[in-house]
């Protein structure tokens, strides 16, 4: 079946974590073998080989670059120029990639169609819709109109901590007057804005202000797991309200309760893709239907398989998905639409002619 994924930081992986997600698995995994410097080296899933494999033709694919004051312990930026400049090298990255065939740029409603209508796993370039994970590298909202007009469609304004336009996860206060200021000229664009890292007092900020389509690119329940970076009911339910699509995280620590960072295993606290597939169940729940699910794994979102469902081995897994949903009792038709069709139907109907 085609999956649409909606959340993969493809370019921090190849910057960041220096990966050539041309290569194969085994390739990167193999020259990763003795390094130290992240807790998931040698243990990635993500490559546009793999991408294939699981027919996941068309994906949401991040910049992201934190700005962080000289307050702020977590790594980033120290200046938003410095931010922005990263994000223009994660661009060159995607345009490089373009240029290779292995991706294909997806901003427009006719782009999209044109990629659905030909796409072939085998030879097509994988889709991508460019999104903006914490947008503290927009300098001001002059490089919203640089960004939109190189393709940037979806913002998620904070990502963690402290962010300087709306706080996020672990960080708590209202949306920021320059986080306003964004969101109207997010409007005015016809953006979509993705709620997932926004603080409690920043979510319901938003809401007041926001007109647009909106999502939750990859966001679990807080009722699963009790943390601040999930969703509680309230939460979820405005997005269904509002039309919008959430997709389920694949991070264990999102998926299984008391994980541990660096101590936990997957196997020891049966973190497997049933994990997954109770997200699935519990926003369909809230919402009556299966209208609103969907996939945004985050997988080899700084983390591996070391913190992955332990029955994930490589992203063509999410194949897996089906016949499990199958068992669980869903349709084949409420099957296509958490594979792919919710996201389709919002992508047709969020980005421009």
């Amino acid at each position: 079946m085609f999956i649409v994924d909606a959340h993969l930081d493809l370019s921090m992986n190849a910057l960041d974590w220096n990966r050539d997600l041309t290569q194969p698995l085994s390739s990167i995994r193999n020259r990763e073998k003795g390094l130290l410097d992240k807790p998931d080296r040698g243990q990635n899933v993500v490559t546009f080989e793999e991408l294939r494999k699981g027919n996941i033709g068309l994906v949401v694919a991040t910049q992201i670059a934190r700005y962080v004051s000289e307050s702020n312990p977590l790594p980033g930026w120290h200046s938003p120029e410095q931010a922005w400049a990263h994000t223009q090298a994660q661009r060159s990255w995607y345009q490089c990639m373009e240029d290779l065939g292995h991706l294909r740029l997806i901003d427009t409603k006719s782009k999209l169609q044109k990629h659905l209508d030909t796409w072939n796993q085998n030879t097509s370039p994988i889709g991508y819709i460019l999104s903006l994970e914490g947008a503290d590298s927009l300098v001001n909202l002059t490089y919203l109109d640089k960004a939109y007009a190189y393709g940037l469609r979806a913002i998620g304004p904070a990502h963690y901590g402290p962010g300087r336009y709306s706080d996020g996860t672990d960080a708590n206060s209202h949306l920021h007057p320059e986080g306003k200021e964004l969101l109207k000229s997010m409007i005015d664009k016809k953006m979509i804005l993705d709620v997932t890292h926004l603080c409690d007092l920043s979510f319901w900020d938003a809401m007041e202000i926001w007109t647009g389509p909106v999502w939750a690119s990859h966001q679990n329940s807080r009722k699963i797991v009790n943390h601040n970076r999930q969703h509680t009911d309230e939460q979820m339910k405005e997005v269904i309200r509002r039309g919008g699509v959430i997709g389920a995280a694949f991070d264990a620590w999102m998926l299984v309760p008391d994980w541990k960072r660096g101590i936990s295993n997957p196997i020891d606290l049966k973190c497997n893709l049933e994990k997954v597939i109770d997200q699935i169940v519990y926003v369909c729940t809230l919402a009556g239907n299966t209208n609103h699910s969907g996939i945004g794994s985050d997988l080899d979102g700084g983390y591996g398989r070391e913190q992955s469902p332990y029955d994930v081995q490589s992203i063509c897994d999410l194949q897996l998905l089906i016949e499990k949903l199958m068992k669980r009792g869903f349709t084949n038709a409420d099957i296509e639409k958490i594979m792919h069709r919710n996201w389709i139907n919002l992508f047709l109907h969020s980005l421009p002619d």
